[in-house]
């Protein structure tokens, strides 16, 4: 394996990464948030409203979920949980969000993936109205990000975007690796960084982007990651993305995350980058935990919004 002295015998010099913050930008963007909230309400408007599904007992779902309502709660939105029995059958779940549908006191319904076996989640998410599903995954809502148009986002690629724009990382004719296509996160991520910013200025990035995934050679994703100024990483594989793929000064953002018991027994959140070796070739870095995790909350909680102010304009 090449060492790091290879990059210093091309001429590149060293460097550590300014480490991304994304709890501290999440907590900034909540602040924001409740200041939002509390003047859409003083305008006479109720509080934005939100409930999340869970079905069975998986326990990383309900600590997600838990994390979710309680980031609702601190930011002045009215969020519930509603929890079902691994039993509930498919028909049951549907009927369950068509009475949220039609509940004009629901803004915005999010079911926590992944779903028992038994359902079909492609089904199960384009049941929730588009006008409230604010976890983007409604193929309306994915077909308008596709074409560039005003949508709800999916939290954890809208995160990845906000991330890149507050800490002014230059994307226009950039490089761009998407490391992972699942339609949730690497597509509408990839999607966001080639699409055009004279059509949505918010969005709109102007990469020239690479899509790589399980099936791209060892060889390939390596030449595509050393060519590149900026690499997200969205397959849960620990440690996919090392040192030696790395082109000195890139910005490499880690939304891989993965559970793994260490040498002394203990288990730990890991994501797919190589952090201690990669950090020192990188510009800039998302750790894991305490990068796109916190903002990915943050952007749903944006989101709830949006789909509240929508809603009431409709009303």
């Amino acid at each position: 394996m090449r060492s790091h002295t290879y990059y210093e015998s091309m001429g590149a010099a060293r460097i550590m990464a300014q480490i991304i913050d994304g709890k501290a930008l999440a907590k900034e963007i909540k602040d924001e948030l409740k200041t939002k909230i509390q003047s859409y309400i003083n305008l006479g408007n109720r509080a934005p409203s939100l409930r999340c599904i869970i079905v069975g007992e998986d326990p990383a779902s309900h600590t997600y979920v838990r994390n979710k309502i309680q980031a609702a709660i601190d930011v002045g939105i009215d969020a519930t949980t509603l929890k079902y029995d691994a039993t509930l059958s498919e028909d049951e779940l549907i009927a369950a969000i068509n009475s949220l549908n039609t509940d004009n006191n629901v803004d915005g319904i999010l079911v926590q993936l992944p779903l028992p076996g038994k359902m079909d989640e492609r089904k199960v998410c384009n049941t929730v109205a588009p006008e409230k599903d604010v976890d983007g995954f409604h193929i309306t809502n994915v077909g308008q990000l596709c074409l560039d148009m005003p949508t709800f986002v999916p939290a954890t690629a809208l995160a990845v975007v906000e991330i890149l724009k507050r800490y002014k990382i230059d994307t226009f004719g950039r490089n761009a690796v998407v490391v992972g296509r699942s339609k949730n996160v690497g597509m509408p991520i990839a999607m966001m960084l080639h699409s055009d910013g004279k059509h949505d200025s918010k969005l709109g990035m102007d990469a020239t982007v690479t899509v790589c995934h399980r099936y791209t050679p060892a060889e390939q994703l390596e030449f595509f990651c050393r060519n590149a100024d900026i690499i997200i990483t969205a397959t849960g594989v620990p440690k996919l993305i090392k040192a030696t793929m790395i082109k000195p000064g890139a910005t490499i953002i880690d939304v891989g995350i993965t559970r793994i018991t260490d040498e002394q027994g203990k288990t730990k959140l890991v994501g797919d980058v190589d952090y201690e070796e990669v950090s020192k070739i990188a510009g800039a870095i998302t750790p894991v935990p305490g990068g796109v995790g916190p903002m990915t909350v943050a952007m749903l909680m944006h989101n709830t919004l949006q789909a509240a102010q929508r809603l009431a304009r409709k009303n």
